[in-house]
């Protein structure tokens, strides 16, 4: 499977609702022209193209006010970051709709340096009001979460990796799957960091639910699944802590202790792999089980 099969799917799936639906409008930067222009690419859609296609930016919002449905692609700190205002001010203030995909979080790209990394981009765009934000597992995923999101009549965030679960789980209508329940603890695995989590979990006896869609969080099906335990953990592939407040909010009624593992909020330095910086960074499956066996551990002592 190619590193980058899922940022390829959803650009795949872009394509074909860029050539079924003649609103369709495509804002690239020049770094991902060559996704939208394979074989692959219908010739309906190259027609298209000519006439809807954009490589400014900045031309995204009026491309909307006319009418269109634009999507955006290109590398996370720059269209999660660099282009927050304009997301702010021209789609979640006006309430237009949009889709934003990107590639590389949070540190996909960690041999280009910081300067690459988009650790912070969830937190960013959860920032802009009526804005969903969802992170596939899978390049299945990834193709679905593109069709039932582009004309979804709000800005959406669509969050693309290398990493990747070995199988494509069912997309819950509101954002969270049970994927097996437990009365030891509650684990909120976003994204691709379900099958890792999973090999963390080992012997534990935990309720695991499976998040695609993180904002807005399923409140719902998290305050229902998690009613065993008080104790809830959320292991996201961002900034950790992004997802916290969600879950306080979620879970307000009743007394809740509750533990983020994710992307430390710390100056990554070196330069390295995905995977390097994932065993630097505790974020692999041996250094999510040490947190996890730490927190549960100690919440079994306090009970005591």
């Amino acid at each position: 499977m190619s590193r980058e099969a899922m940022r390829r799917a959803a650009c795949d799936a872009v394509v074909d609702v860029f050539a079924a639906d003649e609103r369709v409008a495509i804002a690239l930067a020049e770094i991902s022209a060559d996704l939208f222009a394979r074989r692959s690419a219908r010739p309906a859609a190259r027609r298209q193209r000519r006439d809807h296609g954009a490589d400014d930016g900045r031309r995204r919002c009026r491309l909307r006010a006319r009418g269109f449905r634009p999507v955006a692609h290109t590398i996370t700190p720059f269209l999660t970051e660099r282009a927050l205002e304009q997301i702010k001010l021209d789609f979640g203030y006006q309430r237009l709709e949009g889709l934003f995909v990107s590639t590389g979080a949070s540190y996909d790209y960690g041999t280009s340096g910081m300067t690459h990394h988009g650790p912070g981009d969830v937190a960013a765009l959860a920032t802009v009001p009526g804005a969903e934000v969802v992170v596939p597992g899978t390049a299945g995923e990834a193709d679905a979460l593109v069709r039932s999101t582009y004309a979804n009549g709000r800005p959406t965030y669509l969050r693309t990796t290398v990493a990747e679960n070995s199988a494509s789980r069912p997309l819950a209508l509101r954002g969270l799957d049970v994927v097996r329940r437990g009365d030891e603890v509650t684990v909120i695995a976003v994204g691709p960091m379900l099958d890792r989590t999973l090999a963390a979990l080992d012997g534990l006896d935990a309720t695991v639910l499976y998040a695609t869609t993180v904002v807005p969080l399923d409140a719902a099906t998290l305050a229902a699944e998690s009613a065993a335990a008080p104790e809830v953990i959320v292991v996201e592939p961002f900034y950790e802590g992004t997802l916290t407040a969600q879950v306080a909010s979620a879970l307000v009624h009743r007394p809740t202790r509750i533990l983020s593992i994710g992307v430390p909020r710390q100056v990554i330095s070196r330069y390295g792999s995905r995977e390097q910086h994932d065993r630097a960074l505790g974020l692999d499956s041996r250094g999510i089980r040490e947190r996890l066996r730490a927190f549960v551990d100690g919440s079994a002592r306090r009970a005591a």
